[in-house]
């Protein structure tokens, strides 16, 4: 068998965590992938898997035999590509995740005008308000709201947009305008689990930082419903200014707290690998990131 086949095999399977995975992302199948890992273990006479009904373990060899593998591999794609002067047009299916709102007001934009200068290319993009596996569900790009927790997912910041505290009229006039970050306690604040900071809403001002724990009569884990129950008047919420730019521009939200600094939403593009990129993927995180800062609600 081909050895490099192999290697790129028995990556996949490592990283997949199972052979139908690897099967899966490989375009193989389960008993070829199989075979493929079984040969590099008869050529290097170790065993590179743990193997039980259940779960699927790198040996301690296996493990070290997985760095060399990774880098060996990305060593001939760059080495292919440096020869041959690779700068091809982006193809095939581009696969994309993002939170609904900013999936559906600002990525899917970015995505129309990519497709109509790329005819060979095709995306699928999912909406959804809990952050996607990147790996297990073969995603090329995330979209990710606020702070990067270590990982070993490759980041590239994209732009950020301000974070502001609002309310409806109608709201205010019924229950008053909070002057400090304090007055939160008496109030109720629609809490958005998609987009940080969540249940606390951190300030900053003279007397330092205030990280106040809010309460309202409505949570989410997508940011449009507690949008409309802002414009309704059941409470404030504290969301990105290019979710609630436009019913602010109109006067069916009102701004609150301006006089106390809040740190703004970082929008990242997150992927898997740093030194390997595919054109598609390439391309379109560079077309993004010359899109999104130029977008409402967004600045560099």
């Amino acid at each position: 068998m081909d050895k490099l086949v192999s290697m790129q095999v028995f990556v996949s399977v490592a990283r997949r965590g199972s052979f139908a995975g690897a099967a899966r992302e490989l375009g193989i199948s389960r008993a070829m992938a199989t075979k493929h890992i079984m040969s590099l273990e008869r050529l290097l006479s170790t065993r590179l898997f743990n193997r039980t009904t259940r779960s699927l373990h790198l040996t301690e060899v296996g493990v070290t035999y997985l760095e060399k593998c990774q880098q060996i591999l990305v060593d001939v794609d760059e080495m292919e590509a440096a020869v041959t002067q690779l700068q091809v047009e982006p193809r095939g299916i581009l696969k994309i995740s993002a939170p609904p709102v900013i999936g559906s007001t600002h990525i899917a934009p970015a995505i129309a005008e990519f497709l109509k200068m790329h005819e060979g290319l095709s995306v699928e993009i999912i909406l959804k308000g809990s952050q996607a596996d990147i790996i297990d569900e073969g995603i090329d790009i995330g979209i990710f709201l606020g702070e990067l927790a270590d990982s070993t997912l490759v980041a590239r910041k994209l732009a950020r947009s301000p974070l502001v505290v609002c309310g409806a009229p109608a709201y205010f006039e019924r229950y008053g305008v909070p002057e400090h970050p304090d007055e939160l306690y008496q109030h109720s604040c629609l809490v958005n689990w998609a987009i940080p900071p969540y249940n606390r809403w951190k300030f900053s001002g003279e007397w330092g930082e205030k990280d106040i724990k809010v309460t309202g009569r409505m949570e989410s884990n997508v940011a449009d419903p507690i949008r409309i129950a802002a414009n309704r008047g059941l409470g404030m919420a504290m969301l990105p200014h290019y979710i609630v730019g436009r019913d602010i521009e109109k006067g069916k939200l009102r701004v609150v707290l301006e006089q106390y600094s809040i740190a703004p939403l970082e929008i990242h593009a997150i992927y898997p690998h740093r030194k390997y990129l595919s054109a598609k993927v390439r391309h379109f995180l560079d077309f993004l990131q010359d899109w999104m800062p130029n977008r409402v609600g967004m600045v560099c």
